[in-house]
C-alpha cells in the first residue's frame, strides 16, 4: 500500500527540480508513457516516488511503497538494471502496486541510482518505445543515465546540508544540471 511522505528533507526544491529533469528527459530519450524516479528511505525501508513524468505525475510524487517490492525493489536490492518486454509474464511485477498508482505498464527499463557503491534508488522509464529497450545498449544507456542522475544528487547534497536547505545556487546549481545536460547530449547523440 502507498502511503504519503510526513515530511520534507531540507533542499527538496533544488533536489525535486534536479529529479524533474531527469525524469524528463529520460521520458523524451526513451519514448516513453511514464518516468519516475523513487528514492529509498532506509529508515523506512520504503521507496519514495519525487519525480514523476507522464502518467501519475500529477498525484504520485511523495507517495511510498515498500522498498522489497516489485521490480523497483528488486533492481534497488540488486544494485542491477533490468528491462522487461511483457510485464504480464514477469513474477517480479507487483501488479497491485502498479494498480495502487493508477498506471499499469506494459514494459519498463528500470537502473539503480547509485553513487559511491550505494544505492539511493531507482529511475523506472515505463512502456518505453520497442526501440528504446531492444538491446542491452538501451539499457546501458539507461544505466548511465542512472549514475549521472545520483552523481548530480551527491552533488546536491552536502550543498542543501550546508546552506540549510535553501537549494543550490549559482555554481554548483549549474554544475548538477550541466552534468544531466551533458548526458542528454550524449543519449540524443548531439554532443
Amino acid at each position: 500500500m502507498l502511503t504519503s511522505p510526513s515530511f520534507h528533507a531540507p533542499g527538496d526544491a533544488a533536489r525535486h527540480e534536479l529529479l524533474q529533469s531527469v525524469v524528463d528527459v529520460a521520458r523524451a530519450i526513451f519514448g516513453a508513457a511514464a518516468s519516475s524516479v523513487c528514492l529509498l528511505d532506509e529508515e523506512a525501508d520504503e521507496l519514495v516516488f519525487q519525480a514523476v513524468s507522464g502518467e501519475g505525475e500529477a498525484f504520485l510524487v511523495g507517495r511510498r511503497f515498500p522498498a522489497g517490492r516489485g521490480i523497483a525493489g528488486w533492481v534497488a536490492t540488486s544494485g542491477e538494471p533490468m528491462v522487461v518486454d511483457d510485464l504480464s509474464r514477469n513474477s517480479s511485477f507487483d501488479r497491485s502496486l502498479a494498480e495502487s498508482t493508477e498506471y499499469v505498464p506494459d514494459a519498463l527499463m528500470a537502473a539503480p541510482l547509485i553513487s559511491e557503491s550505494r544505492v539511493l534508488g531507482v529511475l523506472e522509464v515505463l512502456d518505453p518505445s520497442p526501440q528504446a529497450r531492444s538491446g542491452v545498449r538501451e539499457l546501458d544507456l539507461l544505466a548511465m543515465f542512472a549514475r549521472q542522475a545520483a552523481a548530480a544528487l551527491r552533488v546536491l547534497a552536502p550543498h542543501a546540508a550546508a546552506t540549510g536547505g535553501r537549494g543550490l545556487e549559482g555554481e554548483r546549481r549549474e554544475d548538477a544540471l550541466e552534468l544531466l545536460g551533458s548526458l542528454e547530449r550524449l543519449l540524443r547523440g548531439t554532443g
